[in-house]
């Protein structure tokens, strides 16, 4: 019959080595340079709908070769009546600061704006709730620096375009590259001060520095703006753990390029991929709530939603509540950068009205995906191996169900036979 074909189902893990900060345009960049499609990072973008050319180039960091993504942006057009307000010419924001505010003169978007686009645009699931987790990062953040609503803060329409391609366009890496963990060395912060249309103002800039609260920092002894607003909200929201290259196999490298600066290193982000060995450890959201008035048949699609919102694991359990009502306890764990986005999931299609969340460390077991040629068709199995070394085999329900309905047998025999099989040419 052939050799099994085997897929590996290990962790895939990105590390991003920050050692000269991070913006939105060079994590594109790094994940270009990983091996992420232009096209099919174009393609990802389409929905959204913006006027914009996405310009990669080719260039060298202090004899490093990397990726430099520039957004370049057509100008506003002007009025028939008069000047606009809007930019003269089409600009390109890189590596420089997208500072938002929430007086903006001329052409500008507003966050309900921007979290309304995504919102409709026809984005795969996960990319919009990631893609709207780090602008609800990135918006909180300028809205404490200039305390007012979240409503109020605006982006001129260049910066603002500049930002949502680089934050869509790194949610859509993460699931094309299909990455399952992040992590992240510690960030490197120049120093000085740098001109936003609010005047001059201190490196980090504040919403850069907001967001980056609680995460290791490093001084990078430069003095230019290593981190973007962007780049920060970024970071917060996808990386999963900040501390040192963790043990993988890795597979390939890339570079994403900021702008050439003189300094004692290469502008670059470094992003290295590979797949975890072993046993790993990770961490999780837990969100739950106890519902009494949950409509049972509704659970199928509340449970399909948090799914394709990019949930782990969702479970009901029966429940004996106050007064002696029955009930339920919704548990959905994720990614914690995705917990936002499925919290608001339950709020809209459950009876919650709130809702509890924590974090957990969990341990994982190294899995890959093995598909066998049977006497039935093709057969995908899961191969997990333990701490011990070894294997255990596990047929692929969906593939053993449509097998039994084609061929008219048990289902119990199809599965006993595909693990046999499996033991049998996947042992080692």
């Amino acid at each position: 019959m052939g050799r099994p074909v085997r897929k590996a189902m290990s962790r895939r893990l990105l590390h991003l080595d920050a050692f000269s900060g991070a913006a939105g345009n060079m994590f594109l960049g790094a994940m270009l340079d990983l091996g992420l499609s232009r096209a099919r990072l174009l393609e990802g973008l389409a929905p959204l709908g913006l006027d914009f050319k996405l310009v990669v180039r080719k260039v060298q960091r202090s004899g490093l070769a990397a990726r430099h993504v520039d957004v370049a942006v057509p100008a506003p057009k002007r009025a028939a009546h008069g000047p606009s307000h809007g930019h003269a010419q089409s600009q390109v924001h890189a590596h420089g600061h997208e500072h938002a505010h929430p007086h903006a003169r001329g052409e500008a978007r507003h966050f309900p704006e921007i979290r309304r686009l995504i919102e409709r645009a026809r984005l795969v699931p996960a990319v919009r709730s990631r893609a709207l987790a780090i602008f609800e990062a990135l918006g909180q953040a300028e809205a404490r620096v200039h305390g007012v609503p979240v409503d109020e803060v605006h982006f001129h329409e260049v910066g603002a375009v500049d930002a949502i391609v680089d934050v869509t366009g790194a949610a859509i890496a993460l699931d094309v590259l299909e990455i399952d963990r992040v992590t992240c060395s510690p960030v490197a912060l120049g120093h000085g001060t740098i001109d936003s249309a609010h005047g001059r103002l201190p490196l980090p800039a504040p919403a850069t520095l907001e967001l980056l609260a609680g995460i290791p920092t490093v001084p990078a002894h430069v003095a230019w703006e290593t981190v973007t607003p962007t780049g920060a909200a970024i970071l917060r929201t996808i990386v999963d753990e900040f501390g040192v290259l963790p043990a993988m196999t890795v597979e390939r490298i890339g570079y994403g390029a900021g702008n050439d600066r003189p300094g004692p290193m290469p502008n670059v982000l470094r992003a290295v991929l590979g797949r975890g060995a072993g046993s790993g450890r990770d961490r999780i959201a837990l969100i739950e709530t106890n519902l009494d008035d949950l409509v049972p048949e509704h659970f199928d699609y509340l449970m399909e939603r948090l799914f394709e919102a990019g949930a782990l694991d969702v479970a009901l359990q029966h429940l004996q509540m106050k007064k002696n009502r029955p009930g339920f306890l919704l548990r959905v764990l994720a990614r914690p950068a995705d917990r936002d986005a499925l919290a608001r999931i339950v709020f809209a299609e459950s009876t919650a009205i709130g809702v509890r969340t924590l974090e957990w460390d969990r341990m994982v077991l190294e899995r890959e995906s093995a598909r066998l040629s049977t006497s039935y068709g093709p057969m995908r199995v899961k191969v997990v191996r333990g701490l011990d070394g070894r294997s255990e085999y596990s047929p692929e329900y969906d593939d053993c169900k449509r097998a039994a309905r084609k061929h008219g047998v048990p289902l119990r025999e199809v599965v006993e036979r595909v693990l046999r099989q499996a033991q049998s040419e996947l042992g080692e």
